[in-house]
């Protein structure tokens, strides 16, 4: 599939190897659609569904689609997924709200690639029912409990990244919502009570996770955080999890940058507006593959030592998500752009007519 690049791109398309990067993904994926980390290996729904935004942005459109009809075929009563399968059996029972609800995210990216509302209406019931199960989780301050135990007891506690990601499956749940002519306003007041605790009430949130790069970028990245505060954001903790011409550690404590981290860290520059400053991130990664052309999971600094060594499916999906948010590879390249969801009129804080 051939994609046009504006003459400010500074990175030539041949030279990131789309076609490398999602035929490895398709390659990896299952027969019954199901995208496991590598082969072998485990899938959560999460990551699953990441895997198959990657597949979109390559052109590997019916592999995706066969990705979210696996997800439709194995979601719980309830409208949550299990946390870990493994060749399509449960390996982890506990319904994590977070990874259950970015299937929404993954048919919103489809749907602006490839315009297919047969799609989205087919997996409209799979998709309301995943987000009920998330906001069921929502405590009346606005934040969500992160995940139901194996046991069926909820696990009080929220996390900052996740409920920052939940955000952004709503969203894109009611941009659906609105494309099918469909009203729920139950999910635009959830949305808008968990952006005011994200944005307003730290304290509600697992603050041992701060360590973790993710916790920075996450709101911004996720469109919660925009503007002057987001810039603040990101100048207030740079230093504390970037490593300058390297990338972005997983850990602020530990000397490991991640492929993974610091395209998502490139995404919410861009979704920022700061396309400059996401180019040079992303050029910092951009060489770090193998000869098939497949990203590293993660390297060691200052000794740039590869580990872990595994090829993971969901870190070459996000690179891809990534360039096409600095390069403007497919329809779908503003997706986590602040200004697209502004002016747009699918941002749950715009009424739009």
């Amino acid at each position: 599939m051939d994609f046009k690049l504006s003459s400010s791109n500074q990175l030539p398309l041949s030279e990131f190897g789309v076609g490398a990067v999602a035929s490895f993904i398709a390659r990896t994926q299952r027969p019954d659609g199901e995208i496991p980390w590598a082969a072998g290996q485990k899938s959560d729904p999460w990551d699953h569904v990441e895997s198959a935004m990657g597949l979109s942005v390559g052109g590997y459109y019916k592999e995706a689609q066969r990705a979210f009809l696996w997800l439709a075929d194995r979601q719980l009563e309830d409208g949550s997924w299990y946390t870990a399968y493994r060749q399509g059996v449960p390996e982890d029972k506990t319904r994590d709200a977070n990874l259950t609800s970015y299937v929404a995210v993954g048919l919103f990216h489809h749907f602006l690639i490839t315009g297919d509302r047969a799609l989205l209406k087919q997996m409209w019931p799979t998709l309301s029912r995943a987000i009920d199960f998330a906001l069921s989780l929502q405590t009346p301050n606005g934040e969500i409990y992160w995940a139901i135990s194996p046991k069926g007891n909820i696990d009080r506690m929220a996390l900052l990244t996740g409920s920052s990601s939940i955000y952004m499956s709503v969203k894109c749940a009611l941009a659906i919502a609105k494309i099918l002519g469909l009203s729920v306003p139950s999910w635009k007041i959830a949305c808008i009570k968990l952006a005011d605790a994200i944005k307003n009430k730290p304290y509600l949130f697992n603050m041992t996770k701060s360590r973790f790069s993710m916790d920075w970028f996450y709101p911004i990245l996720a469109g919660v955080i925009t503007g002057t505060n987001a810039q603040k954001r990101i100048d207030t903790y740079w230093k504390k999890f970037v490593v300058e011409d390297r990338g972005v550690r997983c850990v602020s404590d530990k000397p490991w940058v991640t492929i993974a981290e610091t395209a998502e860290l490139t995404l919410a520059l861009a979704g920022m507006g700061n396309l400059e400053l996401a180019r040079i991130v992303f050029n910092w990664i951009s060489d770090r593959r193998y000869e098939d052309g497949s990203y590293w999971c993660g390297f060691t600094c200052p000794e740039l030592a590869i580990w872990p060594e595994d090829k993971i499916t969901w870190t070459n999906a996000v690179t891809l998500i990534a360039a096409d948010a600095i390069y403007n590879l497919t329809p779908a390249s503003a997706l986590f752009s602040h200004q697209f969801w502004m002016t747009s009129g699918l941002s749950p804080f715009v009424d739009s007519a």
